[in-house]
């Protein structure tokens, strides 16, 4: 499910911006992109995005920069020039392959690390840490409100579709009863032509061929295990918490059962029927691909 939160802070020193972001996704993959020098900050934001989110393609930027470099910090000259030669680098390479990279400010060459570093040594980035982490709950209810929103839309609209699958189920239940005498016929000379070759032939084979013939043209149960997806659909709709795995699942069932349905129907009307089931259906399991 697509979803987008942004947040700005500043404090200890640092101002910083959040941006979190996500695509669709059959599972969870999660993407951070953050300063490397705050010790223990990735592996605490992944596991609260982890408890946040269930499924989708999840990325989550966090730049960091300096309000000033202060008496208080000296700049390595070393690590700055290996940064700066390590970027001039990566900018020859991306003009050689002609891509355009955005121009690198200082402030970002700042928040590299080892590049600014405390006077009397290195800088506890513990309180920043903490700082950080406290705006971390506000960015992700922003982040699952915009989500919540889709999904409720997203809901309406996947109802919409069984509702669809409901009236195409009924039709089929009418078509069905309409072509009884049709079928009865069809069952007769199917029945003629396997007793016409009979003699001889063993009575369980025999009724097992019977049996075949009516199977064939029996769609009764396709329809009643379709009215049953619909419910099913329907009460997983009505839940809270992830539910797109099981709807991923549920859209293969009905997806078999109207191919089925086509393969018996042996009659114009059911086989338009079918073919409008299986469109909807199809339609269907595009969007539950958007639900967590």
């Amino acid at each position: 499910m697509t979803g987008f939160a942004a947040l700005s802070g500043a404090g200890q020193g640092y101002r910083w911006n959040w941006e979190l972001r996500s695509v669709n996704g059959k599972g969870l993959d999660l993407r951070l992109r953050m300063p490397d020098w705050i010790a223990g900050l990735e592996q605490a934001v992944r596991a609260d995005l982890g408890k946040a989110v269930g499924r989708g393609s999840v990325t989550l930027n966090l730049r960091v920069s300096r309000d000033e470099v202060s008496a208080a910090t000296a700049i390595d000259e070393d690590a700055l020039r290996a940064n700066l030669n390590a970027l001039a680098h990566i900018e020859q390479v991306a003009a050689a392959q002609g891509m355009q990279l955005a121009p690198t400010r200082a402030a970002d060459i700042l928040a590299l690390r080892g590049v600014v570093q405390a006077a009397s040594g290195e800088e506890d980035s513990a309180p920043l840490k903490a700082a950080l982490l406290a705006e971390l709950p506000k960015l992700i209810s922003g982040f699952n409100e915009m989500r919540a929103n889709e999904g409720a839309a997203l809901n309406t609209v996947l109802m919409g579709h069984l509702t669809t699958i409901e009236d195409l189920v009924r039709q089929a239940m009418d078509a069905a009863e309409a072509r009884k005498d049709a079928m009865s016929d069809t069952l007769r000379g199917n029945l003629a032509r396997v007793m016409d070759n009979a003699d001889g032939a063993d009575a369980d084979r025999v009724a097992q061929e019977l049996a075949l013939i009516a199977v064939k043209s029996d769609i009764r149960e396709e329809l009643d295990r379709l009215e049953a997806h619909v419910l099913a659909a329907r009460a997983l709709l009505g839940k809270s918490g992830p539910i797109g795995r099981k709807l991923d699942f549920l859209m293969q069932e009905f997806n078999r059962e109207a191919n089925t349905l086509c393969s018996k129907s042996q009659d114009s009307a059911l086989t338009r029927i079918g073919l409008d089931l299986k469109a909807t259906i199809d339609q269907m399991r595009e969007q539950v691909q958007n639900v967590e």
